[in-house]
Parts: C-alpha cells; sequence; structure tokens
C-alpha cells in the first residue's frame, strides 16, 4: 500500500507592507484632510447661502443642510456663523502670507508685499469678494469683527516679511511695511467697491501702491 501523501496546507503569507510614506486609513494626517475638506464644505455652503439670502436670514440648520451635515457637526467646526466669515478672512490672510514666502529675494519689501498681494487676490472670485465685503459692511457684528481682521493681517504680514528676510534686526522694518500694506488693502478695498468693482482687484491694488510710493519718495 503506499503511503498517502501528506495534506498541503496554503501557505500564508504577511501583508505588504506600506511604503514608508503611505498613510494608514486611520492615520492623523488622513484625518486631518478630511477634517479641512469637511470645514471647507460648510464654509462653501454657508459663504453661497449668506450670498444668496442673506446672513441674518440664513440659520445653522439651513448651512447644515445644504453641506449634507448635521447641525451637530456645524458646531464641532465653527462656534457661530460670524466664524464662517472669519474663517473665510484667516483662510485669504494664510494664503497672503504664503505668497510673501515665495517672493523673491531680490525684492524690496514693499514689493514683494504687494506683489504677494496681487497673487493672492488672483485666487479669489472678484464677484464673491464684492458680495463678501457688502456682506460684512451691512451687518453690525460683521463689520466690528471685520476691523479686527486688519489687527490680525498686519501681524501675520509682518512676520511673514520678517521671516523672509531671515533676520531679526529687520522686525521693525517689517512691521512697518505690514501695516502699510494692510492699510492700502483696507482703503483700496474700500475705493474699489464705491467706484463700482469696475477694475480687477489686482489692478487697483497697483494703482494704490503706486499712490503709496509717490507719497514715499
Amino acid at each position: 500500500m503506499k503511503a498517502s501523501k501528506p495534506t498541503r496546507h496554503p501557505v500564508r503569507t504577511s501583508a505588504k507592507p506600506l511604503p514608508a510614506n503611505a498613510e494608514s486609513p486611520e492615520s492623523p494626517g488622513l484625518r486631518q484632510r478630511k477634517q479641512q475638506e469637511t470645514r471647507e464644505r460648510l464654509k462653501r455652503a454657508a459663504i453661497a447661502l449668506f450670498l444668496e439670502r442673506g446672513f441674518e436670514a440664513t440659520t445653522i440648520d439651513d448651512i447644515a443642510t445644504a453641506a449634507d451635515m448635521s447641525r451637530r457637526s456645524f458646531f464641532h467646526y465653527f462656534a457661530s456663523k460670524e466664524d464662517v466669515v472669519a474663517a473665510w478672512q484667516e483662510d485669504a490672510a494664510a494664503a497672503l502670507v504664503t505668497e510673501i514666502l515665495a517672493r523673491p529675494a531680490d525684492e524690496s519689501m514693499l514689493t514683494a508685499a504687494e506683489n504677494a498681494i496681487a497673487a493672492a487676490i488672483k485666487r479669489i472670485d472678484p464677484t464673491e469678494a464684492a458680495a463678501m465685503s457688502r456682506l460684512k459692511r451691512d451687518n453690525p457684528a460683521l463689520h466690528a469683527r471685520d476691523q479686527l481682521k486688519y489687527e490680525k493681517l498686519e501681524r501675520a504680514l509682518a512676520e511673514g516679511l520678517t521671516q523672509r528676510s531671515g533676520r531679526k534686526s529687520e522686525r521693525l522694518k517689517a512691521r512697518l511695511v505690514a501695516m502699510i500694506a494692510t492699510g492700502a488693502m483696507r482703503v483700496g478695498g474700500e475705493s474699489w467697491l464705491s467706484e463700482g468693482t469696475r477694475d480687477k482687484p489686482e489692478a487697483f491694488i497697483k494703482r494704490t501702491f503706486d499712490a503709496i510710493r509717490a507719497i514715499l519718495a
């Protein structure tokens, strides 16, 4: 009688390891991106409703429904409707600092600030920017917070300009340029609105900085 052949069991292989730079589904980086996407969806839904219905007429439930989320989810990302508008402003400020740091080293601080503002503005829909400016102007609560925005923006610009120079001794100069640039954005924006937004925002920024240089000359 022939001996029976031993039963062969399939060999279990271990799972293929992930590449060193890959992220597991539960990794902090992936969770952070998903949270950022959710926050952005809520923000975009809110802004669209504010511009369509008005700030006061839009409820938090309206925003949550438009973003296909729960009211509880809204409060996980924002404490109030006003915070959504503030987030829109803060994102614009962050984009501006990024542009500052990317400017060539041979540009003066004032020129770097001007070019960074022009580049950041190109990323914003002019129609939306004008509508948001009117929304903030016409709502007392939003208008008050809008003034605080310029203080934060000035500090962020000063920090970006100082970091770009690489010298702490340039901090005073950076603060002065940041003050001038922030004032240019505030006054230029108000003038742009009052003149009916006929010019492109970046063209108006150039005119504003040309006026500043004429004063400083």
